[in-house]
């Protein structure tokens, strides 16, 4: 990695000097290089910055995400040298072979590989994080690993006394399961008891995928296993708990959420993996394009008003939400938010988690938030009257509120809020902007291949006018899928991103909303004022490649 005075000249106009002190702060106090706190604070995307610095060291740049590594060539060198230096071969052609390196001035590891491989290098740069997350392709296959730790233990583990959860095999599942769905960025495991063993699945990208099936009788031991590093009781098995532990992974110290509930064939298991390094908290990476973004930053730069996002469970409004707080999170302001969880803590930002058994309710927190002299509140969601004239309240008497709201469309959340008895005329005055949202999976840029579709059968899918923004006049479009490759499960999507609609409040849907308009017309005011649907916004990353058009189906269906 390049100095940090170098590294300062590489990205002087992308980032402000006020921004680049921050960050020289936080590497400091974190004891982490520039470009890390840089990346870490969504400055400047890894990829971005990664490009800047190949640029200045006059050297080619490759994104390991999107490269399809055949497995000889990335055994030519050996995973333990590949972590400690940070470097990956990925190809090999009549050129000699292809190598992404952190330090390209490592001129050690260069004769080390050309002396074992006896061909010539050609050196490319990658960042660090990407190298750490190709790494993960040295993996073995967790059936294997499982088939190995079995064999060895299950005619010990069976003839032991040792406590529940405490054998050496139990300790070592459980850390292959949590590493293993780390590594594939899987964001939930499951651990399911059922008649032919209890499966293990991951969610990777919003869906499940089986991933091995352990011995039954395993099952309980692997339970009492996770309940103890959650600190639940073990002798209780008929009623649902919940906890929390950290799993250190050799790049970070993994949150994880635990929920047992008890089902017919045991206790069923699911955990969810809180990584710090793998959450995306920029809009610019979630999605937004340059329209929405610019709508969005209108909205969040004023001192007071509320921000709603709406969408259904596990579209990713909180990570919206997350992503406005932190471009907010500065020293000047006082932040506080009430949230049930609190997924992501955040330095600098005053968290509250809801606790309805200490009668701290979304209400309740909002009234002691208020008391705390804040100038930006986070409600994690608005689900009753109470809690809607509170914020709606606090919106008016001069504090930015940004909460969450469950409705189909941007349109649909102001008749929500009206059912729960929020004052048409409160909220006409209150709301600056209302992000809905879905997600969709997008297209594995390794194994993408395009097809051609005539523009007939997409304009009886989504309409004339969404095609048009999209694809223009033409009568046949180019879309795009995976194909389905070793590296995505044969699937051909890696990776989620947003796909939006930004209702900004003028005086007419002011008007509107004081009239108490229903949805349908609220939403044909906001298009003619310029809004762009979520289905066009959709079919626009379709016509780029960034997703396909089965996602847009799905995810705009639901």
């Amino acid at each position: 990695m390049i100095p940090d005075e170098q590294l300062k000249q590489v990205i002087k106009g992308f980032v402000s000097e006020e921004a680049l002190a921050n960050a020289g702060e936080l590497a400091a106090r974190e004891k982490i290089p520039l470009y890390e706190s840089i990346v870490k604070m969504d400055l400047m995307s890894d990829r971005h910055l990664g490009g800047l610095v190949a640029e200045f060291l006059t050297i080619p740049f490759v994104q390991l995400s999107e490269v399809a590594i055949p497995k000889d060539v990335l055994d030519i060198v050996p995973e333990a040298v590949a972590r400690k230096q940070a470097v990956i071969v990925f190809n090999k052609n009549a050129d000699g072979l292809h190598v992404a390196m952190a330090d390209p001035d490592a001129i050690e590891i260069i004769e080390f590989i050309k002396k074992k491989a006896g061909l010539p290098v050609v050196i490319y740069f990658a960042t660090q994080r990407d190298i750490e997350n190709a790494i993960a392709l040295y993996a073995k296959d967790i059936r294997a690993i499982f088939d190995e730790i079995i064999k060895e233990n299950v005619g010990k583990m069976q003839g032991s006394g040792s406590a529940p959860g405490t054998d050496l095999p139990i300790i070592k599942i459980v850390d292959t399961i949590v590493s293993y769905a780390y590594q594939n960025k899987a964001s939930d495991i499951h651990l399911e008891p059922q008649i032919k063993g209890s499966v293990v699945r991951f969610r990777i990208d919003g869906v499940l995928h089986d991933v091995i099936t352990i011995p039954l009788e395993m099952h309980p031991q692997i339970a009492s296993r996770i309940k103890i590093l959650s600190k639940l009781r073990i002798d209780e098995q008929q009623a649902a708990q919940d906890g929390k532990f950290q799993f250190s992974t050799s790049r970070e110290k993994l949150d994880v959420r635990v929920s047992v509930v008890p089902v017919t064939g045991g206790e069923k298991i699911v955990m969810r993996l809180l990584s710090e390094r793998s959450r995306q908290f920029s809009l610019e990476s979630l999605g937004f394009s340059a329209e929405n973004l610019e709508k969005t930053k209108v909205a969040y730069a004023k001192p007071y008003g509320m921000i709603l996002s709406t969408g259904p469970t596990g579209s990713g409004k909180t990570t919206t939400m997350y992503a406005i707080l932190k471009i907010l999170n500065q020293r000047g302001v006082n932040i506080s938010t009430i949230e049930d969880p609190v997924e992501y803590e955040m330095e600098g930002v005053n968290q509250i988690q809801v606790n309805p058994k200490a009668n701290l309710t979304f209400a309740s927190g909002l009234r002691s938030i208020l008391r705390q002299d804040p100038n930006i509140i986070l409600v994690g969601e608005i689900r009753d009257e109470e809690t809607a004239d509170i914020a709606v309240g606090a919106a008016m008497t001069g504090h930015l509120v940004l909460s969450t709201v469950h409705a189909n469309d941007a349109a649909s959340a102001i008749p929500r809020l009206l059912d729960m008895g929020v004052e048409p005329y409160l909220l006409a005055s209150t709301i600056n902007v209302i992000i809905a949202q879905r997600l969709v999976r997008k297209i594995h840029a390794p194994c993408q291949v395009s097809e051609e579709i005539p523009a007939d059968a997409i304009i009886r899918l989504v309409g004339a006018d969404a095609y048009t923004k999209a694809f223009g006049d033409k009568k046949t479009a180019f879309t795009y899928r995976g194909k389905g490759c070793n590296l995505d499960y044969g699937i051909g999507y890696e990776g989620r991103v947003g796909i939006y609609e930004i209702l900004v409040i003028n005086d007419e849907l002011r008007e509107a909303i004081i009239s108490k308009k229903d949805a349908e017309t609220l939403k044909k005011i906001a298009i003619k004022s310029g809004m762009i649907t979520m289905m066009e916004d959709a079919l626009v990353k379709v016509a780029a490649g960034v997703t396909t058009l089965d996602e847009l189906m799905r995810a705009t269906e639901e």
